[in-house]
């Protein structure tokens, strides 16, 4: 990742110079991989948005058969954390000629778990869309896109597990670059696929999901021809077969464990949400799916700070400094507070104008811009909390972060929504004011355990 704090840096406490040194390391680590998760979350954004102006309802389909795979994608992707943080500790400790054995194990790891991913998905996806409540039409829409998406599972995890290692390497310059480049590649297939040009049938939310499948394809393809192409691929152990190592190898799975199982609970409420808005209407659907793009778009900066974050907390961790632990996290803290701030400002009177950029249905904007609106009130927690998470994992507390966002997403969250949204009447509007409160309830409960740490020290 990036080099390790200074002496000075770490030792002297709250001084001018050691918060400016703490805050140019997280920004500049952070800001290649915000790009990067801004990327992944653009490839979303560019489906939805051509999906959406080809069809209202060809959006609803592609948001139900997107958000059980959300689910299981994001699951797979905290348990590919290990990859990041072994191959750090590798380098860290100075034998680099092992970080290739971390990534060839990763690799492996991934590959099985796209692939199990995509039997389950395939699997159990269709049979669960008809068995929640649906409109028929709206569950074989639904299932259609979940398959397609499923199929480019292994894709999606093998190019997860390449970026870790390389964004470990403190080399996430390239991954931003070919993420991009996935990007175009997406863009030029939706606008062939879902609209139908060039003589090919109109796809519609089925084409989305197979230009994404593609982009996913050529970015795991060009990850795996830049890693084989690093001058340093012999040094590091690229292409050297690992001497198996049970304890390792168990190190770099446990890791992964507590980053799943929060990607688990957050995620799967948030795809449950999904089915709520299914309950009340396909274009609630619809407009839950473009309030959920945006304020997902926007988490990729608190999701590249928290990486940040991870790194300086856990660097003055090693020194076993507890003001330099402190200090980072208050830096950290600062900083997406402050962002999240701006942006709720920004958005809240732009609710419109963004809503017009995915839909010009005037019966769906008339859901989604007040959705939107209500949606500002959340994102400071919301983005807070998910900070907070990974700088305490960061100091050794990997349980914590976990069982609160199971209480706050499963047990707040989903049957507070539900409530709000169905037997109350309040429609999409229940929904939002459901994730406000489990946002304030998971940042608020996070923070003060955070506090409780401080005080206790090291």
């Amino acid at each position: 990742m990036s080099p390790p704090a200074t002496a000075a840096a770490v030792s002297d406490g709250w001084s001018r110079a050691a918060i400016r040194e703490d805050l140019q390391r997280l920004l500049k680590l952070s800001g290649p991989v915000v790009a990067s998760r801004l990327a992944i979350m653009t490839m979303g954004l560019t489906d939805a948005i051509v999906v959406g102006r080809f069809s209202a309802e060809q959006l609803g389909f592609h948001a139900l058969g997107w958000a059980p795979t959300s689910v299981v994608l994001t699951v797979a992707i905290g348990l590919l954390i290990g990859i990041q943080v072994m191959t750090a500790r590798v380098i860290g400790q100075g034998r680099r000629e092992l970080a290739g054995a971390v990534l060839r194990r990763g690799i492996v790891y991934a590959f099985w778990l796209g692939l199990a991913a995509a039997v389950i998905l395939i699997v159990g996806g269709p049979p669960f869309m008809h068995a929640i409540g649906l409109d028929p039409k709206l569950a074989t829409g639904a299932s259609l896109v979940l398959v397609v998406f499923a199929l480019g599972m292994p894709f999606h995890t093998v190019s997860v597990a390449q970026s870790f290692w390389l964004e470990a390497l403190s080399k996430p310059t390239p991954v931003m670059w070919v993420m991009w480049i996935a990007n175009v590649a997406n863009l030029a297939l939706n606008l062939l696929l879902v609209p139908g040009t060039l003589g090919l049938p109109a796809m519609g939310a089925v084409g989305g999901a197979w230009s994404t499948l593609g982009a996913r394809a050529l970015l795991t393809a060009c990850l795996t021809i830049y890693i084989l192409r690093l001058p340093e691929a012999r040094a590091l152990g690229v292409f050297d077969k690992p001497a198996r190592d049970p304890e390792m190898e168990r190190e770099q799975r446990r890791v992964g464990y507590g980053a799943g199982a929060s990607n688990f609970f957050e995620v799967a409420a948030f795809a449950g949400m999904n089915i709520v808005a299914g309950w009340i209407s396909a274009l609630a659907v619809a407009a839950w799916a473009i309030v959920l793009n945006v304020a997902a778009i926007i988490f990729m900066v608190p999701l590249g700070l928290a990486t940040g974050a991870a790194v300086t907390v856990g660097s003055a961790y090693g020194a076993r400094s507890s003001k330099g632990v402190n200090r980072a996290g208050a830096v950290s803290f600062g900083v997406i507070i402050l962002f999240a701030a701006l942006v709720s400002l920004a958005l809240w009177p732009a609710a419109e104008v963004v809503s017009r950029v995915y839909t010009e249905d005037p019966r769906a904007l008339a859901l989604t811009v007040p959705a939107l609106v209500l949606s500002c009130l959340f994102l400071i927690p919301d983005n807070l909390q998910v900070v907070v998470a990974h700088a305490l994992r960061a100091r050794g507390d990997v349980l914590l972060p976990s069982i609160t966002h199971l209480i706050s997403y499963v047990a707040v969250m989903m049957p507070l929504s539900w409530y709000l949204a169905i037997p109350m009447g309040m429609g999409l509007q229940g929904i939002v004011f459901g994730v406000i409160v489990a946002s304030f309830f998971s940042a608020g409960f996070l923070v003060w355990r955070w506090f409780v740490l401080a005080r206790r020290g090291l």
